[in-house]
């Protein structure tokens, strides 16, 4: 790492501060339910308050920006009261605890997704940094991420989406530093030469860090399955590469590392999930809770328990499958890297605050343009970059991208699914790794000529500067601030965004 590790803590730490502030000044507004708030932040309520979901009265969203605690149904049983939840509940109960902090309003539900979204943004930064051994690199990468428009809709209103991209983010993040640690011990190994089948390289604590993000991914979204995978296969890749650079055979990697790999990548993340409805077990009240016989109490009782739970995971996936119901704001997977059609997440027409007798305010879930055309050249890059030098960066950024994005293609043709442009929202710090490492080939090494660093150096400044004008423009719809109409048309950066 660089010889001055202040400044890599530092430094991102600034740029986390600045993603921080856009996502929790007036967090609070707009004072109204946004898009699909009125399913999760209900259910994370219920959670925190029940410890399952639970039906609320029909004018729910209404008493629930009025500070109204009668907001539960009264059911004969709590049966019939119970909910059926479309994803697992470790989202709504990250939701839930900025209920629990803040009250049932608008600033309490949207206070876990803005602070994870900051957090995502320091931990970007951090991998960059140690990805391209630059700290100058590692805050452009957190700083794109603070500008990008989808990331910064979704800090800013309870959803899971963010959620899922800071498990997935965090447990890649675990998975570099385990890397550089499997590297330290080969070379010591390879200096002492100890064994000539190679060393165990111990209990690895960061890989079963990330073996539970990627569990709380998983617990937050079916979705976080592709990143299991895909991290999955990348890491014990990675062993046997380092292994068979200190003269070692495939064959030790499988035997050594493989079984425990299995186990923190493969069985932690189950745990992970099953724990993530401990609400639902250790309850009464919950959907299909009753199954098999599951809440009355005797020698079968854990056994039924877990039955009732596989039904109700295979009730959930035949619920995802054939989701079809026709929506204004969906979108197919193949235009989301162009951001054609994302959602309108809010819209108000309103008569004050933009000076005009009639004024529009508006949530677009839209990332910001430049940096999202900036990304399609960056990722054709990582492509001739890793086949022509068979980078261990490249391959991880476009594994990732892929995993994260490809699969859906399957559900728009096979299953005719409903999407959203916000479901590429994991993928997109891959994306600005993308950038980051296209701008570091651009600026060029240490031993790149002064010309050609002070060139590389000024087109990456003016790409910064570029992005932080274009978030700027359109933060204005991006936050429902109110526009006369000729100003909220200007700022829609393609018709099909109306």
């Amino acid at each position: 790492m660089p010889d001055n590790p202040l400044w890599g803590w530092l430094g991102p730490l600034v740029v986390a501060l600045f993603g921080g502030f856009l996502r929790f000044y007036h967090l609070g507004a707009p004072h109204a339910v946004v898009f699909d708030e009125t399913y999760y932040a209900k259910h994370a309520f219920s959670l925190i308050t029940h410890g399952v979901e639970r039906k609320f009265v029909d004018d729910a969203d209404s008493l629930m920006l009025h500070g109204s605690e009668h907001l539960f149904k009264t059911c004969e049983t709590v049966q019939d009261c119970a909910v059926y939840a479309m994803h697992p509940p470790l989202g709504n109960w990250m939701i839930g605890v900025g209920e629990w902090l803040f009250g049932l309003t608008p600033f309490g539900w949207r206070f876990m997704p803005a602070l994870v979204g900051t957090m995502s943004v320091l931990i970007l930064a951090r991998v960059a940094r140690r990805m391209t051994r630059s700290t100058l690199l590692g805050c452009l990468a957190g700083f794109l991420l603070a500008l990008d428009g989808l990331h910064f809709v979704l800090s800013r209103t309870a959803l899971l989406d963010i959620f899922l991209m800071f498990w997935v983010l965090a447990g890649f993040a675990c998975l570099l530093v385990d890397r550089e640690r499997v590297r330290e011990r080969l070379v010591e190994w390879h200096a002492a030469a100890a064994t000539p089948t190679g060393p165990r390289l111990g209990l690895r604590p960061w890989r079963l860090a990330a073996g539970l993000c990627l569990g709380a991914a998983l617990a937050t979204k079916w979705t976080g399955l592709f990143f299991i995978l895909a991290f999955g296969v990348m890491t014990l890749v990675w062993d046997a590469g380092a292994r068979r650079a200190v003269g070692l055979r495939r064959l030790e990697a499988a035997r050594l590392d493989w079984p425990l790999g299995a186990a923190w990548l493969g069985v932690v993340p189950i745990v992970v999930y099953v724990a993530s409805f401990g609400g639902w077990l250790a309850t009464a009240g919950g959907w299909g809770r009753d199954w098999d016989g599951a809440t009355s109490p005797g020698r079968s009782f854990l056994i039924d328990s877990l039955r009732s739970l596989v039904t109700y995971q295979l009730q959930l996936l035949g619920s995802h499958t054939g989701l079809s119901t026709h929506h204004d704001y969906q979108s197919d997977p193949w235009t989301w890297p162009l951001l054609l059609r994302p959602a309108a997440f809010f819209y108000e027409k309103t008569t004050a605050g933009c000076g005009a007798d009639e004024c529009f305010s508006s949530i677009v879930g839209a990332g910001t343009p430049l940096i999202w055309y900036a990304a399609l050249p960056a990722l054709a890059a990582m492509i001739g970059w890793y086949l022509a030098a068979r980078d261990w960066r490249a391959g991880a950024v476009l594994l990732a991208y892929g995993m994260g994005w490809l699969p859906w293609f399957y559900y728009a043709i096979a299953d005719h699914r409903t999407m959203y442009l916000f479901y590429m929202l994991p993928v997109l710090p891959f994306m600005i790794l993308a950038i980051v490492l296209s701008c570091g080939l651009i600026m060029g090494t240490n031993g790149a000529s002064s010309e050609r660093r002070t060139v590389g150096v000024t087109l990456v400044g003016a790409f910064a500067l570029l992005a932080l004008v274009n978030f700027w423009w359109i933060s204005p719809i991006l936050s429902a601030e109110p526009l006369t109409y000729s100003e909220w048309l200007s700022r829609m950066f393609l018709r099909s965004w109306i």
